[in-house]
């Protein structure tokens, strides 16, 4: 039950990001500034890239996902950290040598305008995926723990990323993360302590989870046929299979690279070297973060069942076991946990904390996405038509945020009950499909491609991959994705 003492610790929490941010936000005096953010130290690059990876998707969908499959839900976080390893040590130096403030700068420079459009267009799809997804965990928050309608929790979400990104961009994010990161790790040790204790180990949580099945009932409604079926889900890193698992981890690491939002960290730095750093300490961090998560979700799959398997249970007319609680759904066994589980003043810190990290990680994605969408969608047909803007680009970018998170909403509405994790996966893999051919290309061997079979490469790497993930082919779509991208394009070189 929501407190007193769990509010005031929320509120406290929330309002010392928002002060972080305005703070941060006072030195914004241009659309430079505004994107990528200045002079940063290692540490703000760390806390720029950790704010936004680190969200709703790798928290809240890691103990959502390990309740349906215990330890193969880590591959989100450790796909994550992988990620950050790759950017700071492959392509932190390349980045910042090419002199573009967007990776479709990178791509133009190369490429023409026509392959910058087209991939910005693609690319914001994949963007859109992970802004929706960030305010669904919003909402899953507010609506656990204030009781309000999806629909009311979902625009209370969205108007505190604007509030967040609005008063200071990514200088907000970074100075923002750097508060997440200290606040994060004290949530997540906390929570694994706990866990640890209260679950008697790892040995505890498993022995739980098998009692549980004990109910045939419960165990028909998940496909759970026998002690091995458990230990395969629970107790493995690839219960969804090799191909499955390591490819989603695969889309992780690749479309961290192919993100707009990190790279502006990365630009943001003082130096090569501190860039390079940043996200080297970043990769360090998160993959604690996402065991805390990971055994959150194992416990609270052998203590509490959904309201769907209660229902079921009851129409068979069997008693819910002793000592088992009831959750909404799968979504709200972090933040379930948190509450009913740890003292409520360390509680509200906790609830709080993950509330302005679900806030920071989608205030850092929607920046990115307004940028491309200012400078590298926007910008470019102005220029086609050989017409001046009558917003300065400041304010352009200020607007697309509005209007995204407008439509975040309206999507995030019609989509309700996804698998948070699910979503980041594909939006990831989408961006990696439609940009790490071109964007490595760029990069390491300039001029050695034709622009049309850049653009037709990405078209076709992003289309494959949706049709692989409609088709439900075996493995991650992006393996299809990849592939597409690069039969197009690695026969059509061009002499240099």
């Amino acid at each position: 039950m929501l407190t007193t003492i769990h509010i005031i610790g929320i509120l406290l929490t929330v309002s010392l990001l928002l002060v972080v941010s305005i703070l941060s936000g006072r030195k914004v005096k241009d659309a430079h500034s505004f994107t990528t953010g200045g002079k940063a130290g290692s540490w703000m690059v760390c806390g720029a890239i950790l704010g936004t990876l680190v969200g709703g998707q790798s928290t809240i969908g890691t103990a959502q996902l390990a309740f349906a499959y215990g330890l193969s839900a880590w591959w989100f976080t450790i796909g994550a950290a992988l990620g950050a390893l790759v950017l700071g040590v492959l392509y932190a130096g390349p980045l910042r040598r090419s002199g573009c403030s967007t990776l479709m700068e990178v791509v133009r420079k190369q490429y023409g305008r026509r392959a910058e459009t087209v991939g910005s267009i693609l690319f914001l799809v994949g963007i859109f995926i992970s802004i929706t997804s960030q305010l669904l965990s919003s909402s899953a928050m507010i609506g656990s723990l204030f009781g309000a309608s999806t629909t009311v929790a979902l625009c209370i979400g969205a108007v505190l990323i604007a509030a967040l990104v609005l008063s200071g961009g990514i200088k907000s994010a970074g100075a923002g993360g750097i508060v997440k990161l200290v606040l994060l790790y004290v949530s997540s040790l906390a929570a694994g302590i706990a866990v640890w204790k209260i679950g008697h180990g790892l040995d505890g949580i498993r022995e739980s989870i098998t009692t549980l099945y004990e109910t045939p009932q419960l165990a028909s409604l998940n496909d759970i046929a026998s002690a091995e079926d458990i230990h395969r889900r629970y107790n493995t890193f690839l219960a969804r299979g090799p191909l499955k698992d390591l490819g989603g981890c695969l889309s992780l690491t690749l479309g961290v690279v192919c993100t707009q939002t990190y790279a502006q960290a990365i630009w943001s730095a003082a130096s090569t070297r501190k860039a390079r750093r940043g996200a080297i300490y970043c990769a360090a961090l998160i993959p604690l973060i996402g065991a805390a998560c990971t055994l959150v979700g194992l416990y609270m799959r052998g203590h509490y069942v959904t309201t769907s398997e209660l229902t079921a249970l009851q129409s068979a007319g069997i008693t819910l076991p002793e000592g088992i609680g009831v959750i909404e759904n799968s979504l709200q066994a972090f933040p379930t946990f948190i509450l009913h589980h740890l003292p409520a003043w360390l509680g509200g810190i906790a609830l709080g904390t993950l509330l302005i990290n679900i806030l920071g990680c989608g205030s850092g994605l929607v920046l990115g996405a307004a940028t491309i969408l200012t400078r590298d969608v926007y910008g470019n047909l102005l220029t086609a038509m050989k017409r001046t803007p009558r917003l300065g680009l400041l304010s352009q970018t200020r607007l697309s945020i509005i209007v995204l998170l407008v439509l975040g909403v309206v999507v995030a509405h019609f989509v309700q009950g996804s698998f948070i994790n699910d979503l980041g996966f594909l939006s990831l893999g989408l961006r990696a499909a439609a940009l790490l051919l071109p964007l490595s290309f760029a990069l390491w061997m300039p001029g050695r491609f034709k622009p049309r079979a850049v653009t037709a490469s990405m078209i076709a790497g992003t289309v494959v991959m949706l049709a692989a993930g409609l088709a439900t082919l075996p493995g991650d779509p992006m393996y299809y994705g990849l592939a597409a991208s690069a039969v197009v394009l690695l026969p059509n070189t061009q002499k240099r």
